[in-house]
């Protein structure tokens, strides 16, 4: 590797790898040598950086979870516009892309990461799923205040609900990830007492 690289580019890069080998191989085939030859690095370079292969994978997932912001931003913004249904479609969609759900394996994989991760996140939870949750729920009580679905809506009830049915649909990477028209029929139903009680 060519000296004088900052270390931000190297870990972008070895964010990078690893995301392309879980992508390729699953958790299961996530190793420190996998991500450093996708990398095109010598091992070292990774060890040099990180404490261990379990610290270099935490901050992946902080990584992924810190993306996470600028997607609750969005939604966020999109209250009181458009459908409630159909931004949270959108939101699902987006959130589950083949890599959060290869993250969301590899964190119920591996003890040693859920240990760490939990170091500076003692909530309850899976990472990338909590968070989530917690964007989906903030989007909610906005368009719970505009009026937009009942009054006594739960939203952290039905946050839950529909991250976890996203997930469901996504998790299966032997299959086609499902489209807007499958996500939507859950997020409709899902939906579908807070919607209509409004409307009363």
């Amino acid at each position: 590797m060519p000296t004088g690289v900052a270390l931000r580019d190297v870990r972008q890069q070895l964010f990078d790898a690893a995301e392309r080998v879980l992508l390729q191989d699953g958790a299961n085939g996530l190793t420190s040598r996998a991500v450093t030859t996708e990398a095109g690095v010598a091992k070292g370079v990774l060890h040099r950086h990180f404490e261990d292969f379990d610290a270099f994978l935490a901050d992946l997932v902080r990584d992924r979870v810190a993306r996470l912001e600028s997607q609750a931003a969005t939604l966020r913004d999109s209250a009181g516009t458009g459908d409630v249904a159909g931004n949270l479609t959108g939101a699902l969609v987006d959130l589950f892309d083949p890599v959060a759900v290869g993250i969301v394996g590899l964190i119920i994989f591996r003890d040693e990461l859920r240990a760490r991760l939990r170091q500076d996140r003692p909530a309850p939870g899976i990472p990338v799923l909590t968070d989530a949750a917690t964007m989906v729920a903030g989007y909610l009580r906005e368009e719970r205040e505009m009026g937009r679905i009942a009054v006594d809506a739960d939203a952290d009830a039905l946050a839950l609900s529909l991250v976890g049915a996203g997930h469901l649909l996504f998790a299966d990477r032997g299959r086609t990830a499902p489209g807007p028209g499958e996500v939507g029929r859950v997020v409709n139903a899902v939906l579908a007492d807070v919607i209509q009680r409004r409307l009363l």
